[in-house]
């Protein structure tokens, strides 16, 4: 085994330069001649803009450019495209989505629409002009409550629409499961709030934009979660230039959640910006524009059912949700409640018939999209909720319902009547495995001494599973230099997750070499050519099979001048442990320096290392799954809770480093956690946002958690050649209904069946008290 290769707990080498301030971030870029740009936001939900006055802002001082939404229309400027925007509604019809120019000239449809852009020689001196600019709005009625939004006399969040329903979406039979439910001898029904939460990257939003007219040639450096889309879509659809004219970076990246993945005006703008005024522009957004104008997540309401036979066995599962998708359709944002969530209502468990009815609503709102976990946490929250409230119905502990209803091992590979592929999984094992570690057998005593003391108690248990995957093929190149080094360019992109880490274990392993010699990089255009990003838990099997395949050609290549250097014919030559040699001998020449003399061979040409390029495409998702064990303890007089204990055993197929695994599983714990219990993104009827800063707006910390007990079973995936299943997004998946079927457990005693996320002290108290 090479030192530091797969399966080994090396610690991110990225964190010696990021916690020593050597980090590299978009807003760390000075160019010469830099100027700075700032966007004025619409104060108002909902209104018809009748005029706008830049006079005042455009004389102020250091002011470069003004630009407002006729500027951008008279450019010929496209719109930021909605990217599901084709799907049809179910009786064939076409989604309704109102446009969305990179700056509103008619009509503002959110509190943070972008109305103008100012460009001067300072941030500050942006900020002012921008406070000059009048405009004068005729206000209309906004609509911001979701399940209001669904009615057919609601107010209109798009006057031109016929009406807030925009995706009509259903999946599966529907009077099948009105059948199986008509017969059914049990029942449960839940409706379900998932509450609307802000992303809050540590690190904002930012874009830097320089353009060369001598070569007629951008660049744009911006935080995302991959380039090559964003190169795709600025080009493509809005600023309509060839893409090889625009170069695209991203350097270290502060968090992205899904949200650093999408389009947002702001992009393009500084790109245009630049080649109009002849100068770098750069954007740096504020904290209140993360909270206005970042997507956000979740936003749903769900009328849930479960239909079970006199056994306890399930057989039908159905749903009614209305998905807020906010004022406009962003990239995925109708897809999240839809198709990304296709099959995980159903979980781990054999469910014979399922149907699942979707309206996705406008409302006067930030656009919702994409958030860690992007509709499957929505969906095991549901069927987890449903499964824990059934068993108290039906007098059975959570385990036992459950043992009753999980796919077997020996049923897979499992084709489940929704579509799901499960080609591996041992669901039994894990939650035995769990209700070990979080010692359940010795709840009970835990809880009498807490009642002795006036304190409520409740044990809560989640499987959860999850669809990874999405865009299923990546790309990757390596260069094996002369100097000993080697340097891997990977399509996906790190934010935060430990990618110059995982990979450079891979690469190690593939090419038995030093994993010190090796750096991993990733955005930038023009180093690698075709990349698909970060995003649904991907990356680690994506890129290693990417960078597998890069090594595999490197190698390829490597044999044809080892064969000469050796005298040999190419088809004897064999690689292993950083050498090639020829068969059935000892014979051997060492990597690099096949490395030199590739080098040598290049005879002036730019390549100056033996390159490999390889690209890897997967069939299939791959479905991680587990059995997270929360335990509360709730103080009554005063509604607050606390975390006991928190116990995860997960299947994530074969593990790369066991230590990144675990820093994925503990944030993405935090995430689901801090969503249940006080994350919420409150908007008054008007459509003004209240919980706009966080003086208002509950983010979890450190001390609000137990230590994790964390560990797994290595249940390997028979999908890509490394056994590898994503992990990214588990935690949070598997944390939400951990912790409200704990705390709906631990109000057993007071009649209490369901409470709603986020599960605040107040609320508490008063259900307590009510």
């Amino acid at each position: 085994m090479v030192q530091f290769g797969v399966g080994q707990p090396v610690p991110r080498t990225e964190d010696n330069r990021l916690v020593i301030g050597n980090g590299s971030y978009t807003d760390d870029i000075t160019e010469p001649n830099q100027a700075h740009a700032y966007m004025l936001r619409s104060p108002m939900a909902h209104a018809k803009i009748t005029s706008i006055d830049t006079s005042d802002a455009k004389a102020a001082p250091g002011v470069i450019a003004v630009y407002t939404g006729a500027d951008i229309e008279a450019a010929g400027i496209g719109l930021v495209p909605c990217l599901v925007a084709v799907l049809p509604n179910r009786d064939g019809s076409k989604m309704q989505l109102p446009p969305r120019p990179l700056l509103q000239k008619d009509f503002v449809r959110y509190v943070g629409d972008s109305v103008a852009m100012v460009v001067a020689e300072t941030p500050n001196q942006a900020k002012d002009a921008a406070e000059l600019i009048f405009v004068d709005y005729e206000e209309l009625p906004a609509i911001s409550d979701t399940e209001a939004a669904a009615a057919p006399d609601a107010v209109k969040a798009w006057t031109d629409g016929p009406s807030n329903v925009c995706f009509d979406w259903e999946f599966g039979d529907e009077a099948k499961a009105e059948e199986v439910f008509q017969s059914a001898a049990h029942v449960t029904k839940l409706r379900l709030v998932n509450n609307r939460v802000v992303v809050n990257s540590m690190e904002p939003r930012a874009a830097a934009a320089t353009y060369d007219a001598a070569t007629d040639r951008y660049t744009l450096t911006l935080g995302s979660q991959g380039v090559h889309r964003m190169r795709q879509q600025i080009c493509q659809q809005i600023l309509n230039i060839p893409e090889e004219k625009l170069r695209v970076v991203t350097k270290d990246v502060g968090g992205g959640f899904g949200m650093k993945g999408f389009m947002f005006p702001e992009y393009p703008l500084v790109v245009w910006a630049a080649q109009k005024t002849g100068r770098p522009v750069k954007w740096t957004g504020e904290r209140s524009d993360a909270f206005l104008t970042d997507t956000q997540g979740r936003d749903q309401v769900t009328n849930a059912e479960l239909a079970l036979d006199e056994g306890g066995k399930i057989l039908a599962v159905r749903m009614e949700t209305i998905a807020s998708v906010g004022a406009y359709g962003s990239q995925f944002g109708p897809a999240i409640p839809t198709l990304a969530a296709v099959g995980m209502h159903a979980g781990v468990y054999n469910v014979p018939v399922q149907y699942n009815h979707v309206r996705c609503v406008l409302t006067n709102t930030t656009p919702v999209d994409a958030y860690r976990g992007a509709g499957r946490p929505e969906a095991s929250y549901i069927i987890e909720r449903l499964v824990d409230t059934a068993a108290k119905e039906l007098g059975l502990t959570p385990d036992e319902l459950r043992k009753r209803n999980f796919v077997r091992p020996d049923q897979m590979p499992y084709d489940s009547p929704s579509g799901v592929n499960f080609d591996s999984g041992e669901f039994e094992r894990n939650l035995i495995d769990a209700y070990q570690k979080a010692d359940v057998s010795g709840f009970d005593a835990r809880q009498k001494q807490r009642r002795a003391h006036g304190q409520l108690s409740g044990l809560g248990v989640s499987y959860y599973v999850e669809r990874t995957g999405g865009s299923n093929i990546e790309y990757a190149q390596i260069e094996i230099n002369p100097d000993e080094t080697v340097v891997v360019w990977i399509g996906t992109q790190s934010t935060g997750q430990g990618h110059e880490t995982a990979f450079a274990q891979v690469v190690a392993d593939k090419l038995g070499i030093p994993f010190a010699s090796i750096t991993v990089r990733s955005g930038d255009t023009s180093k690698l050519g075709k990349g698909t990003g970060t995003g649904g838990s991907r990356s680690a099997y994506l890129g290693s099979g990417a960078a597998t395949e890069a090594s595999n050609d490197a190698i390829e290549k490597g044999k044809s001048i080892a064969s000469n250097e050796l005298e040999a014919a190419a088809a004897d030559i064999v690689y292993g442990d950083g050498a090639f040699s020829i068969a059935g001998t000892d014979r051997s020449i060492g990597l690099f320096d096949v490395a030199r003399i590739a080098a040598t061979q290049a005879q002036g040409d730019d390549i100056q290392a033996l390159v490999g390029d390889g690209v890897y495409e997967q069939e299939g998702n791959t479905y991680p799954n587990g059995c997270h064990i929360c335990e509360v303890v709730i103080d009554p007089e005063t509604g607050v809770t606390s975390i006991d204990r928190y116990t995860a055993v997960d299947d994530f197929g074969t593990v790369v480093n066991p230590l990144l695994l675990a820093g994925q599983v503990h944030g993405g714990i935090v995430q689901g956690l801090g969503q249940a219990i006080g994350e919420n993104t409150v908007y008054d009827g008007s459509g003004q946002l209240l919980s706009g800063t966080f003086m208002d707006y509950w983010m979890p910390r450190a001390d609000d958690f137990p230590i994790f007990d964390f560990s797994y079973n290595e249940v390997p995936c028979t999908k890509n050649p490394f056994g590898i299943k994503g992990c990214g997004e588990a935690g949070t998946v598997g944390a939400l209904g951990a912790y409200v079927n704990a705390v709906v457990d631990a109000l057993k005693d007071r009649d209490i069946t369901h409470i709603d996320m986020p599960i605040t002290p107040e609320k508490i108290w008063n259900v307590l008290h009510s």
